[in-house]
């Protein structure tokens, strides 16, 4: 079974224009290697036509995954979610309670993840440990490096 994933209209457009990329300039791209490489002689010692059969195979994947994505993609109305607690799409104002440091995040899905502008996986630890929860409560999460407890400032959606 496929894993459904959520996401905002522009998140889900870019998606489909990678794969659209991948498969109307890409893929031709690929082929067209192949070809050249084809050309040149004796497949068996031809390290070039490998290389390209290689690549080839790993571009036929990426495109095979971003439609399998794109397939279970749904777009989420944002008008529609409840800004009382934590959820896909909320954005989340915390304080580590360790330094006092006080920090932002939107919550998106895991390929619209982008940490220099604040954007956190809700299927990383941060984001699994802080879904559900509402302003004034407190999460305790363990990450990599350790434990956080954050105290949640703010929920809302913007």
């Amino acid at each position: 079974m496929s894993k459904v994933s959520y996401y905002t209209e522009e998140g889900l457009k870019k998606l489909k224009a990678e794969l659209d990329q991948l498969r109307d300039v890409e893929r031709p791209k690929a082929s067209q290697a192949i070809a050249d490489a084809r050309d040149k002689g004796d497949l068996s010692e031809n390290a070039e036509y490998d290389a390209a059969k290689e690549a080839q195979g790993m571009l036929e994947m990426r495109i095979s995954k971003l439609e399998e994505v794109v397939a279970n993609a749904r777009v989420i109305d944002e008008s529609q979610l409840d800004t009382s607690k934590v959820l896909i799409h909320s954005s989340v104002e915390l304080k580590n309670m360790k330094t006092g440091q006080k920090m932002a995040y939107k919550l998106v899905a895991q390929s619209e993840a982008d940490l220099k502008s604040g954007k956190i996986s809700v299927d990383s630890p941060i984001g699994k440990g802080l879904l559900g929860k509402k302003a004034g409560d407190k999460a305790d999460i363990e990450v990599p490096n350790g434990h956080i407890t954050f105290e949640i400032l703010d929920v809302s959606r913007d």
